[in-house]
């Protein structure tokens, strides 16, 4: 029999996924006093909001940058001072399959930033908290949502670790799933509860390849930059979708590195391709639309399996009040950082207000 843990306090939510729509709705309703635990699969927070690793310095390979349309998520960033900061992305070209420019972008009112030094420095600086209080379990991956065993009218998660080993949390008197909508409708369904799901069935998300590649052999006293002298470019060449200079970004090391993003249909057609085949196809569009011949002394892919909503829910969270199960995410309006975040904060909202 496994472990249980319970949070039999009144008002106990759980919130599934630690993304940018999981931390804002779990910070909301920690504010509002609810007592809330997040449960999180990975071993960080963030989600796509992410930075990579390497000897070389890091890539943003999921979220490039983000922008901030709502009053509500400039008031939520100001909490996190010096975490993001404005990129010069503006003067992005968009580029014909060969690599010339077929239009250039005029230049833009609207600022974009990008977390510093990393991607996530916002959602960990918003994580603190919590994190502070105990209220984030990493590494937990939630199987199943049940009628607590002890009192019906709450919930308890099934939930299993790293080392498959299970483990039960339960009295909560609400669920809230910040995952994308796939996985989520998936773990409803598991779950036995289609009702929310069914919601979700219209919502169409892309699968995406990142490319990752450092020349640190560029440097020169003569040569700034290696190759085009633009630092993010749309694409349409069928393979890549967006290309972006990370050493041009604020607070990250010199080294030339890029960051190629292919394109949703590519990315669906290749889902289950190995990473050296999509290494070697996604560095020859890489060629042909930058000119940059070289070979890049590293050269890495990382695949999102649910990144681009193409069709989104159209309202911004799903909330069924009687069951106090809901659900949030970038996909309820659409692609951006900002989206996730004010989803997550509206289905806090009404959780709080219900």
């Amino acid at each position: 029999m496994p472990p249980r843990s319970t949070a039999s306090a009144p008002n106990s939510i759980a919130v599934i996924g630690a993304g940018l729509a999981g931390l804002a709705c779990a910070r909301t309703l920690a504010q509002a006093g609810r007592q809330v635990t997040v449960f999180e699969q990975e071993g960080h927070v963030g989600g796509r909001m992410a930075s990579c690793e390497t000897p070389f310095g890091t890539f943003d390979h999921g979220s490039q940058y983000f922008t901030v349309r709502d009053e509500r998520f400039a008031q939520a960033l100001a909490t996190a001072p010096g975490a993001a900061k404005p990129w010069s992305a503006n003067a992005v070209r968009v580029l014909d399959p060969h690599g010339r420019v077929a239009e250039a972008a005029l230049p833009s009112r609207e600022k974009h930033f990008v977390g510093t030094p990393t991607m996530d420095a916002v959602p960990r600086q918003w994580a603190r908290p919590l994190v502070d209080a105990g209220a984030i379990e990493l590494h937990t991956h939630v199987t199943r949502i049940e009628r607590d065993a002890l009192d019906a009218r709450r919930w308890q998660l099934q939930t299993s670790g790293p080392d498959e080993s299970g483990h039960v949390y339960s009295g909560f008197d609400t669920v809230l799933l910040a995952l994308p909508a796939a996985p989520a409708a998936a773990l409803l369904r598991a779950s036995s509860q289609s009702g929310l799901s069914k919601a979700m069935d219209g919502v169409e998300v892309a699968p995406c390849w990142s490319l990752m590649l450092a020349f640190p052999n560029a440097v020169h006293p003569t040569l700034v930059t290696l190759g085009p002298q633009w630092n993010a470019a749309l694409s349409t060449h069928h393979r890549i979708a967006w290309l972006a200079r990370e050493s041009s970004k604020p607070g990250r090391s010199t080294v030339e590195r890029w960051t190629v993003q292919a394109s949703p249909a590519w990315s669906q057609e290749h889902l289950d391709d190995d990473e050296l085949t999509v290494i070697a196809k996604l560095s020859k569009a890489f060629a042909e639309v930058t000119g940059i011949r070289a070979e890049p002394s590293y050269a890495q892919v990382h695949r999102w399996r649910n990144a681009k909503t193409l069709k989104p829910l159209g309202r911004s969270m799903l909330w069924d009040g009687g069951r106090r199960l809901g659900a949030c995410g970038d996909w309820c309006l659409g692609h951006r950082a900002e989206d996730a975040f004010v989803s997550g904060l509206e289905l806090a909202l009404a959780v709080v207000r219900d």
